[in-house]
């Protein structure tokens, strides 16, 4: 039996997509089967983020009743299945968020690990991902703004009888203004799973279309990400050998 996990956020520009997306390609770098949805009916930037734009059926079909779920899905990077939101407006309009929980749950078990890239927020399509989930990972910045939504997200998850995981604190650099680990932790009442560093290989690889676990994997995000898909598979993560400083001055300078 395969598990599902949604991918939330209190509010947009955690990098939750970055974190989607990059989990479940670190995922079936380790053998497993991994399907990603894009569940943000209106905001889609998975296929983006994965350089899969443009496919001619995606969630906005699926929810409007023109194409079956089966339909909407297409081969990513390292054997992952997609099943793109849809970027066109149009296709907003037409999709019935009411039929979302029905397609998450008719995909459960179609692999080890159903990973979805819940809305923003607690809107309809947002809390329909949350409530057909299992599980709970809620992505969060070191910033106090952050933690109010983050904290109604994980109280409705609650409620609706998701299992929480736990937070990932994402983006986090050296500003003393900025919340620690243990604070979040107090303030959210969850464990910190992962605490990803701002990285700028994160922008670069968006630009490319590239998950960055694929074109930078051993950049300081990378590594979080890997350490956290082994970490919920309950494996041993080893890093990488330290980079030739050289080599990192170069990456630096050319982003290659």
């Amino acid at each position: 039996m395969g598990q599902s996990i949604v991918i939330a956020s209190g509010k947009g520009g955690t990098g939750k997509t970055t974190v989607c997306a990059n989990l479940g390609i670190a995922l079936a770098q380790r053998g497993k089967k991994v399907m990603i949805l894009d569940a943000d009916i209106d905001m889609a930037n998975l296929e983006l983020m994965l350089g899969m734009e443009g496919m001619p059926v995606t969630l906005h079909e699926v929810l409007s009743g023109e194409a079956e779920p089966e339909e909407a899905i297409y081969d990513g990077p390292e054997g992952v299945k997609i099943l793109p939101a849809g970027l066109s407006l149009s296709g907003v309009q037409k999709a019935d968020p009411r039929k979302l929980e029905n397609v998450l749950k008719t995909l459960i078990g179609s692999a080890d690990y159903l990973l979805i890239d819940g809305a923003p927020g607690l809107e309809v399509d947002a809390v329909t991902a949350i409530a057909a989930a299992q599980n709970l990972v809620l992505v969060v910045n070191p910033e106090i703004t952050s933690m109010s939504d983050a904290l109604k997200t994980k109280i409705v998850a609650e409620k609706l009888g998701t299992h929480v995981v736990g937070a990932v604190l994402n983006r986090v650099g050296f500003d003393m203004t900025e919340l620690s680990k243990e604070e979040v932790e107090t303030i959210l009442e969850t464990e910190v799973v992962a605490v990803i560093p701002e990285d700028p290989e994160v922008k670069r690889a968006a630009a490319f279309g590239e998950p960055l676990v694929v074109r930078n994997p051993n950049s300081s995000a990378s590594i979080a990400i890997k350490k956290l898909a082994a970490d919920l598979l309950g494996e041993k993560y080893i890093p990488p050998a330290p980079e030739n400083p050289l080599k990192r001055i170069f990456k630096a300078l050319f982003g290659r």
